[in-house]
């Protein structure tokens, strides 16, 4: 299979064209790690802008979407110990979260001192969601570029639940632990609104009512968030915009009593459902669902293109993959 030179796209990536060296369209679209700089210090400074507006204003200064993986880790702390953030973190329990990742999770609230929530759906909605999501493609095909259709399917949840939390407790900041990859600097610091969330609900909230029925509402914001609510939140990605150095951030978590998994797969820090989504995603679509991130972290300096193709060609664990599949009901 043919791979760009220069990062790590297959030539069955979706869209993607190559000149005569051997390099795809989006390393020759891409403005240089200058251009990016400069662009990351506006958003910083932004960033800090609204820090100063909004801090201490509020029961809580921001609410973390905490996944327990190493980048949502490392925000964490960054926003406690480098901004002096009072914090409440939110994590979402699929079913699929490993042993390590709840003790993670412990260890990392109690260490840096923060409150913390775990919300668990109920487990046989969320695998009916995943079961279908394996054999069918629910969302429009652009959504096939950054995620699998499961991880988008339960990231869909996570944000909205997240959401409705700030709403109602007047939150003015939620928190991901995007990395680089994973969302451009233009989209790291974004103002909610209830037109744009009515749109942005509405494209993943009718394709899951087709499959499992009105009980997935219970997930979504509802009318009453739309006129009762007069305050909205800002969503932040600090990763996108701060420095970025997973050497550096492993060594960091590692402090707080994090420690990586050894049942996940190697694109995942805190999941074993992903290994699933991504042999469902490429037997289907015939690249990584994950490429795209690692693409894009070797395009802008952040990660070295042998350490990223390791990444993506590495083989899923069969023995967590047959256990995600026991417990879905795909398998004995």
């Amino acid at each position: 299979m043919k791979i760009c030179g220069n990062c790590v796209l297959p030539e069955t990536f979706p869209g993607i064209r190559f000149n005569e060296a051997g390099v795809c369209n989006y390393c020759l679209e891409f403005k240089g790690e200058e251009n990016l700089e400069e662009k990351k210090q506006r958003y910083r400074k932004r960033f800090e802008e609204l820090l100063q507006e909004y801090k201490g204003k509020a029961s809580y200064d921001a609410l973390m979407s905490y996944s327990g993986g190493k980048d949502s880790t490392y925000t964490l702390a960054l926003l406690k110990r480098e901004y002096g953030l009072n914090l409440l973190a939110l994590t979402m329990d699929n079913g699929f979260l490993p042993e390590r990742t709840f003790q993670n999770i412990r260890n990392v609230v109690e260490s840096l001192d923060i409150d913390h929530i775990f919300f668990k759906p109920r487990f046989a909605l969320l695998r009916k969601i995943v079961v279908e999501c394996s054999k069918t493609n629910i969302y429009p095909a652009q959504t096939l570029i950054r995620a699998s259709t499961i991880c988008t399917s339960c990231m869909a949840i996570v944000k909205f639940i997240t959401l409705r939390m700030a709403i109602e407790k007047r939150i003015p900041f939620i928190v991901f632990g995007w990395s680089p990859g994973q969302i451009p600097v233009a989209s790291s610091i974004m103002k909610n609104n209830p037109e744009m969330l009515k749109v942005t609900q509405k494209a993943v909230l009718e394709p899951l009512k087709r499959l499992v029925g009105n009980e997935i509402r219970l997930y979504f914001l509802e009318e009453r968030h739309f006129k009762e609510f007069d305050y909205f939140p800002y969503n932040i990605s600090p990763l996108a915009f701060l420095d970025y150095d997973e050497e550096y951030i492993l060594k960091e978590v590692s402090m707080l009593g994090w420690e990586a998994p050894k049942d996940v797969d190697a694109n995942s820090t805190n999941c074993l459902l992903n290994s699933f989504a991504n042999i469902v995603h490429k037997e289907k679509h015939g690249f990584h669902p994950y490429a795209f991130e690692m693409a894009k972290l070797v395009r802008e300096g952040y990660l070295d293109r042998s350490v990223a193709l390791q990444k993506i060609s590495q083989p899923e664990d069969q023995r967590t993959v047959k256990r995600v599949k026991k417990k879905l009901g795909l398998c004995p």
